[in-house]
């Protein structure tokens, strides 16, 4: 039996290794050609835009021996690396972007969020 339709996932992978590939072919844009290609990405956006990223939020960490990790129980605190008050780092992909501050969201006070205060490789203006 032969499926003429690729399978949902089959197809958002091709995508993503075209998307991949073309990335590829814009960090290339000295050799022969590169600016055609680039002009036909920018035709496309939604392809990248569309690609899923994970976004961390990083308070801080902690290192223990593993006995201190086993001993851990319901109740207890483990102590961060930060301070209160000290900027969160936002990390995409493994990569950290920005730093920020703790706030509350304001249309849902239950919630956090954090405020940019700083984007990597620029200074806070404002």
């Amino acid at each position: 039996m032969t499926n003429a339709e690729p399978e949902p996932q089959e197809n958002g992978e091709e995508e993503l290794n075209k998307a991949i590939e073309e990335l590829k072919d814009v960090l290339h844009e000295d050799s022969p050609g590169a600016r055609e290609r680039i002009d036909s990405f920018s035709g496309n956006p939604d392809l990248v835009m569309s690609i899923p990223v994970e976004v961390q939020i990083v308070l801080g960490s902690a290192e223990m021996p593993v006995s201190q990790l086993m001993a851990l129980k319901k109740g207890s605190t483990v102590s961060l690396n930060r301070r209160v008050g000290e900027p969160v780092e936002i990390v995409v992909n493994g990569r950290r972007i920005a730093r920020g501050e703790i706030t509350l969201v304001d249309d849902d006070p239950s919630r956090f969020g954090v405020k940019l205060t700083e984007i990597a490789g620029k200074a806070s203006a404002e």
